[in-house]
């Protein structure tokens, strides 16, 4: 059954796949992929490096490379599946109802342009303002992400700014126009922790006042508890564990998600509860040729796997007594998943 307007999600992504052209062959990058996200949530995507977190993002903005495509599902805004939307459409969307803030700030930002003409630019495209207004709303928007003496830096060029202010002047671009769903792909690499408080604070802040939905992309557990409400956690392109952030760090069903949640260092007062190294998960994540086979692909670096976890892809499961906690594990931690 449709859902009807009024109770629709804002963005309901239904079996995505991906998949790319390789001299090799077609491979699977991402594996029926669904999640739901309302309007003004925040949800993080968590996992290693090439898990797909940053691909589903390019999938949602229809930025894929040339070498990928969407080969399933729907991706579907406020009703309208993007997956079939034109070129032109999904420049309409982007930077106006749909941002993405981008890993390292330096690369996004043209060097030969001030950040004010780069702010002015997405102002002008999509708002229509002209250049006077566009201006002074560069200048209210470095201010509202509390860059100091915002008149006279919106002159400045991206190397005359730090690492964080740079970044500052990327959440300014990606809300200029008061966006309905914000991506965030590891918005604070190479930042240090102050810093990093300070714009997970600001995102906070801006996405609350703006009421705009947060999709964090991360790999640091620690981000995940400061920014999100929920959590999905993404192993060789599939989702593994979904949930409320509180229960999923609580109580992990997933080998890898606890995996994950071990590897975070913890100050302790108990000298005797002191190791000396942090746990690992044994193994690496495998290579894309192997994305999309009818196994778990977490197998080869999981303690509890059997004769089933390398014959048959483990369908999402909830968790029992927690109906938006869920799990695609044939051996889940801690209850029986119904199946």
């Amino acid at each position: 059954m449709t859902n009807s307007p009024s109770t629709a999600p804002l963005l309901d992504v239904r079996n995505l796949s991906v998949q790319f052209t390789t001299r090799g062959g077609t491979v699977t990058v991402l594996d029926d992929i669904s999640f739901t996200l309302e309007r003004g949530e925040r949800i993080s995507f968590v996992g290693e490096s090439g898990c797909g977190k940053s691909m589903t993002a390019l999938a949602l903005m229809g930025l894929l490379p040339a070498m990928g495509r969407v080969s399933g599902g729907q991706v579907l805004f406020k009703g309208e599946d993007l997956t079939t939307a034109s070129p032109a459409r999904l420049r309409r969307l982007r930077g106006n109802e749909i941002s993405m803030i981008f890993q390292e700030p330096m690369t996004s930002l043209n060097p030969v342009f001030t950040i004010g003409q780069q702010i002015s630019e997405v102002l002008r495209l999509h708002r229509g303002v002209d250049n006077a207004e566009a201006r002074d709303r560069s200048v209210e928007l470095l201010q509202a992400v509390r860059i100091p003496d915002a008149a006279a830096r919106v002159d400045d060029y991206p190397h005359q700014l730090s690492g964080g202010q740079r970044q500052r002047v990327m959440i300014a671009i990606a809300l200029a126009c008061e966006p309905e769903i914000l991506i965030a792909d590891e918005p604070t690499t190479a930042l240090d922790v102050t810093v990093q408080a300070e714009i997970f604070a600001l995102l906070r802040d801006l996405g609350a006042k703006l009421d705009t939905a947060i999709i964090l992309i991360t790999h640091d557990m620690g981000a995940v508890a400061q920014m999100s409400e929920r959590m999905l956690v993404m192993y060789a392109g599939r989702r593994v564990e979904e949930g409320q952030v509180a229960n999923v760090i609580k109580a992990p069903a997933h080998p890898y998600t606890r995996g994950l949640i071990a590897c975070v260092p913890h100050i302790t007062s108990d000298v005797d509860a002191l190791v000396d190294t942090l746990p690992e998960i044994d193994g690496i994540v495998p290579p894309i040729t192997r994305f999309g086979r009818d196994e778990c692909l977490f197998a080869p670096r999981c303690a509890k796997a059997a004769d089933e976890c390398w014959s048959a892809k483990p369908q999402q499961s909830d968790i029992a007594g927690h109906s938006s906690h869920s799990v695609s594990c044939w051996h889940p931690f801690g209850t029986e998943g119904s199946r």
